[in-house]
């Protein structure tokens, strides 16, 4: 084992855990990344395209590596960075992307024909034969993506969402988080303070140089103190903020119960929308590599990384370790493992006048021109003044620089400036409303300046929210200035690796180059660079300048690719916020649905609605027979129905009927108190959106009914209108959907069910006609609305109370009505008699179909402005000739199916001769036979003509006789008696 003395891992204490079948063990504190560099684990994985071997390269979550399938069966996870994967007692780990065993790859066969398979091959490749495509290109492509596999069970683990809003939001735990954390949290501001890592301190923990004299874990330890004093403050490790939204909205996932075998009865991860005034990002910055020849060997990582994993980990890649620079970063790593008794084979720096800061081996003036050793690193090639020498290490430490973490300041195109000094993109121009940076994320490396940066931020953040803030004494720190060579690559004809995940290579950008794929986004899609789930943090400046060298031009002028969310992966099953099974859909229920229940009904989802869709008795030995008694007892007699679900909307205001009349394409303004019109509301394109009524209740109160289907789509298109589109207007808008229940009572005997219930109501024709409403009260005083509104074609009324009364008011309904017939009916029968009323419904509404084709075209007032009015006069709308009628087969014992084309009798069925289609069908107890809506081509001049349904999904074909969409009760006699 590497593992050295010191470190941030607790010893008394031993944790098993496996990896590829084989039993390693760790300690707590311990990555599974740094468990396996303990017990000389450098191979674990493949990469991509040529399933060249891989080791560990970093230590933080921009690893393009070190990626494994965690746990076994449903819980099965892939393509977990081991880099950032807590170790936990029992953790099994598999590499993956293999054939085979991970050391013998069956598919590095890929590496052999890496000159067939060059960047943008596969443009080229699979564009001919065509007929490959199908049968030999897509398959094997198929059989060839992906990383990990997926145990294809379902998700056994639970997720939350949840939602946060703070005065400020601190992303970042490091030096510069800290110091913001602690200046904002003092001021008494609502302050939220996020980390993804499991401890506080960022790249302190990291380094070996101290704070006031003293391990910088001392000062952390007391900031962490305080912060347990401050109850505005929320500290939030295990937390990574993925992306920033409009409003100053934040995404963050926090992994509540990763870091255990099991979550028990604890979510395992919780989605967070976090709201916040202003915001800090002091996300740090992240390390990149200078590629040469053979790069990509096991045992080939970061410097930063290395030293990390000496100092918190106590861990050594191996016992003797090379370094390669160009900057004092990688002497510090040199420094630091010779304090831990790691041997130095050398320090390689491409600055010709670089110094030694300890007892180590300089090469100035020298590159790393070459590696050996497949599964892992055994030496490597040392040139100088064009001498070349092989130097022994099981290890490589490179450090090109760093660059800092800009992503979360591009998310609203926010353009990275370049700085010559750091020679790095830093934040600039745009991005999130109210950001700030600070720390490495702004360019401000060193220790000290971290610590200032971060407290100013945070002083400056909340003086801008009128909140008082001084700055805290923060403690001395290093503060060395940094020295850097600009070094991209190292020249030279064997492959250098820029992106390890994706295999990108200076030779590939090159071949980009000359292939014209110069433009930063052509070379990424043309390359796959930056494509993998690190996102180009480890590789995307570096391809940049290999360009620019390329072509001449500055690393600036090259330009830069646009960063988005997610900043790191994330599950599906967090974004869903643990929505499946039950839950993906969660079912809306009436006021009535236990009562529904009781009696037998049998239920259908309507939307997110479970809606009773009729209730059978004994004897009915087909649903068909439920559903008819349920038509014909309400045509007879008196039928309930529970009609909750359709939307109701309260408009309310000086300017409500102005409003409305500029939304419904009738009119609305004229509309009477205590009166109903039936409405239509137009999209802006001129096509029907929805229809419905509108109740005016008082002088400036009125209630909008919708569709179920479209209740919430049409509330947002109000929402809209009154908001963006007539903000001016005085009106108010309340969705009270779930807040009355209503129940529909139709048929010739509803007049006399209803007296029984309201209180000292007149109801009959001339004290409350058709298209009436009021407000009242039921029962002895329970208030209620009545509107007297009929879509069966029969005497009918709408009652709603509060959704608590719904179930003991539909119940008194049916204890009343016993001696009139009463009947509760369903959906099904609720769909009979609006077809046999000839009633548009969703079937009609379906966003394809127009005013005139509805029978409406008189409705769209010209007389007033109204959305989508002026479309709807459109030439190909106004003289659309397709328009609802009604449809009889001449067989009564055959269908009519839904959906099925319209062809003119003895016209051959193809797309050339089709007239139109059925929208709804229904067996109709009334005429005794199959009846349907529909819309045909010339429509209202073809009534008693013979049409073919043509139905070739079931091979029917069936004669129609066309009618009037009214097959019962045409004048509209019965619904005004």
């Amino acid at each position: 084992m590497t593992r050295l003395n010191g470190g941030l891992i607790d010893r008394s204490q031993t944790l098993s855990f496996s990896f590829d079948g084989k039993s390693y063990r760790g300690h707590p504190g311990d990555t599974l990344a740094s468990a396996l560099l303990a017990n000389d684990q450098r191979l674990v994985g493949r990469s991509f395209k040529y399933h060249r071997p891989r080791g560990v390269i970093s230590a933080g979550s921009e690893e393009p590596n070190a990626l494994v399938e965690l746990r076994n069966g449903a819980r099965q996870e892939p393509n977990t960075r081991a880099t950032v994967t807590e170790l936990f007692e029992g953790l099994v780990a598999n590499s993956q992307n293999h054939m085979g065993r991970l050391e013998f790859d069956l598919l590095a066969v890929n590496d052999w024909l890496a000159p067939f398979f060059a960047a943008g091959f596969y443009y080229k490749t699979f564009m001919w034969p065509k007929a490959f495509w199908e049968k030999l290109y897509e398959p094997a492509i198929r059989r060839a993506a992906g990383l990990g596999s997926l145990s294809l069970q379902p998700d056994p683990d639970a997720y939350d969402k949840g939602f946060l809003h703070c005065d400020l939001l601190v992303i970042g735990g490091g030096a510069a988080g800290l110091a913001a954390a602690l200046t904002a949290a003092r001021s008494g501001a609502q302050v939220i303070l996020v980390d993804e890592d499991f401890r506080l301190g960022g790249r302190l923990l990291a380094e070996s140089h101290a704070l006031n004299d003293a391990p910088a874990v001392g000062w952390i330890a007391g900031v962490e103190a305080e912060f347990a004093t401050l109850p505005n403050l929320r500290v939030m490790r295990r937390t990574t903020v993925f992306g920033a939204y409009d409003h100053g909205i934040f995404g963050a996932v926090e992994r509540v119960s990763d870091h255990l075998a099991t979550p028990g009865k604890r979510v395992r991860q919780t989605l967070w929308r976090i709201t916040t005034k202003h915001s800090i990002l002091a996300a740090g910055a992240t390390e990149r590599h200078i590629p040469f020849a053979n790069n990509d060997r096991p045992g080939v990582m970061l410097a930063g990384a290395m030293r990390a994993y000496a100092n918190r980990w106590a861990v050594s890649a191996a016992q003797r370790v090379a370094i390669f620079t160009n900057n004092n970063d990688g002497h510090r790593t040199a420094c630091d493992l010779v304090a831990k008794g790691v041997d130095i084979a050398g320090v390689i720096d491409t600055r010709s006048d670089a110094k030694s800061l300890g007892a180590y081996p300089l090469y100035a003036g020298a590159v790393v021109s070459n590696s050996r050793g497949r599964l892992g690193l055994r030496k490597i090639e040392v040139t100088r003044n064009g001498q070349t020498q092989w130097l022994s290490c099981g290890a490589l430490g490179v450090s090109g620089g760093w660059n800092p973490n800009v992503h979360l300041s591009s998310h609203h195109r926010g353009r990275p400036v370049w700085s010559e000094a750091l020679q790095a993109f830093v934040p600039g121009i745009g991005g999130p409303p109210g950001l700030s940076v600070a720390g490495a994320a702004l360019g401000q490396g060193s220790t000290q300046a971290a610590l200032i940066s971060g407290a100013e931020a945070a002083r400056d953040a909340l003086v801008d929210l009128g909140i008082p803030a001084t700055l805290p004494v923060l403690p001395h720190a290093e503060d060395a200035p940094q020295t850097l060579q600009s070094y991209w690559h190292v020249p030279g004809k064997p492959r250098a690796w820029v992106d390890f995940q994706n295999d990108v290579t200076v030779k590939d950008i090159t071949l980009a180059h000359q292939e014209n794929m110069r433009p930063v986004e052509h070379l990424k899609r043309w390359t796959t660079l930056g494509m993998a789930t690190d996102q180009g943090k480890t590789a995307n400046v570096t391809a940049l300048a290999v360009m620019a060298e390329l072509t001449g031009k500055s690393i600036p002028e090259t330009g830069t690719t646009m960063f988005r969310p997610p900043y790191t992966g994330v599950s599906l099953s967090v974004l869903g916020g643990g929505d499946s099974g039950e839950d993906f859909r969660p079912r809306r229920l009436t006021p009535t649905h236990d009562w529904a229940a009781a009696q037998g009904a049998v239920f259908v989802e309507a939307g997110p609605w479970m809606r009773a869709q009729y209730y059978p008795r004994a004897g009915e030995t087909h649903w068909r027979q439920s559903v008819d008694r349920e038509v014909l007892a309400t045509r007879a007699g008196v039928g309930l129905c529970d009609v909750t679900t359709l939307g109701k909307v309260d408009v309310q205001g000086a300017d409500a009927g102005e409003f409305l009349n500029r939304i419904y394409a009738n009119g609305m303004k004229t509309l009477q108190v205590g009166r109903v019109r039936y409405g239509l509301m137009l999209r802006e394109d001129g096509f029907a959106y929805d229809d419905g009524t509108c109740a005016r209740l008082g002088e400036d109160h009125y209630v909008v009914t919708t569709t179920t289907a479209q209740a919430g789509a049409i509330y947002r298109h109000l929402e809209f209108a009154r908001q963006c589109l007539w903000p001016e207007l005085e009106v108010h808008l309340i969705s009270t959907t779930d807040a009355w229940a209503q129940i529909a009572v139709a048929g010739p005997k509803s007049r006399a069910l209803l007296e029984q219930v309201v209180d000292d109501f007149d109801l009959s024709n001339a004290g409350f006609p058709f298209m009436a409403c009021a407000g009242l009260t039921v029962c002895n005083g329970l208030r209620a609305r009545l509107f007297r509104i009929s879509f069966s074609g029969e005497l009918a009324y709408e009652i709603a109370v509060p959704a608590r009364y719904g179930t003991a008011l539909m119940a008194r309904l049916v204890a009343l009505g016993k001696d009139l017939g009463a009947t509760p009916y369903g959906t099904e029968a609720l769909g009979v008699l609006r077809i046999e009323k000839g009633h548009a419904a969703g079937n009609e509404l379906n966003g394809q179909t127009t005013a005139q084709m509805l029978g409406m075209g008189r409705m769209v007032s010209t007389k007033k402005d109204s959305v989508g009015a002026v479309m709807s006069r459109r030439e190909g709308l106004v003289g659309e000739t397709r328009v609802l009628v009604g449809l009889q087969p001449l067989d009564p014992s055959l269908p009519v199916v839904a959906g099925a084309h319209l062809f003119a009798e003895g016209a051959a069925p193809k797309t050339e001769t089709d007239q139109g289609w059925i929208t709804s069908a229904c067996f109709s107890p009334h005429v005794g036979s199959a009846i349907g809506l529909g819309f045909l081509a010339d429509g209202a001049a073809r009534i008693g003509e013979v049409v073919v349904a043509a139905n070739p999904l079931e091979r029917q074909s069936v004669k129609l006789r066309v009618v009037p969409p009214h097959f019962v009760d045409p004048e509209g006699g019965r619904l005004r008696v």
